[in-house]
């Protein structure tokens, strides 16, 4: 057993690139705790939380994401949005639920063994689950749309254009930039 303890890897260096880029992280992050949270509270059939309850719950998580530096962390913590998904399948809501898997968690974390055991599941398994709770999640996120005035053309351009570049981008990331030394064209120049 080996329990972490606070500057294990040594004394806190400081980089402004990467400080940048974990601030960038951290904003992303504050955006989909945020749609998280509010997509909790309504398949858990609860009132929608107020802005308190969500400045409150974005920062214990900056107090997390602290935390997991002091610890060693590289990607800090977000909350999952996976978890959202699989309460909209099941529909138990309940905090004893959540409090009680979240034991078993921090148990499982402590003994590699058990970690082994979930690394063996097969791909294919996490592909098809990944597909159903993220299609959920997916599915809740554009039903948000209906309390919104969809016959105004503002609306259309901020719906249409974020559905457009989160669809492209990574479609154009992933074919052009992963032939190494070559620019964005199909060429044979090189850098």
């Amino acid at each position: 057993f080996k329990f972490p303890y606070p500057l294990q890897w040594g004394a806190p260096t400081f980089a402004a690139g990467h400080c940048f880029a974990m601030m960038s992280a951290v904003l992303v992050s504050m955006v989909e705790s945020t749609g998280a949270y509010k997509a909790a509270s309504r398949l858990a059939i609860a009132t929608p939380p107020p802005a308190y309850v969500l400045s409150r719950g974005i920062g214990w998580q900056g107090i997390g994401i602290l935390l997991d530096g002091l610890f060693g962390t590289v990607t800090g913590s977000t909350v999952s949005v996976e978890n959202v998904g699989l309460l909209g399948l099941t529909r138990v809501g309940s905090r004893r639920v959540v409090q009680i898997s979240a034991g078993f968690m921090m148990f499982f974390s402590i003994l590699g063994k058990f970690g082994a055991v979930f690394a063996s599941i097969p791909f294919p398994i996490f592909a098809a689950l990944y597909c159903v709770l993220f299609g959920l999640v997916g599915s809740i996120g554009l039903s948000f749309l209906q309390f919104t005035n969809m016959n105004s053309m503002r609306n259309l351009f901020i719906t249409g254009v974020s559905l457009f570049l989160g669809i492209s981008i990574p479609q154009f990331f992933d074919q052009y930039w992963i032939p190494p030394r070559r620019g964005l064209v199909h060429t044979d120049a090189g850098w």
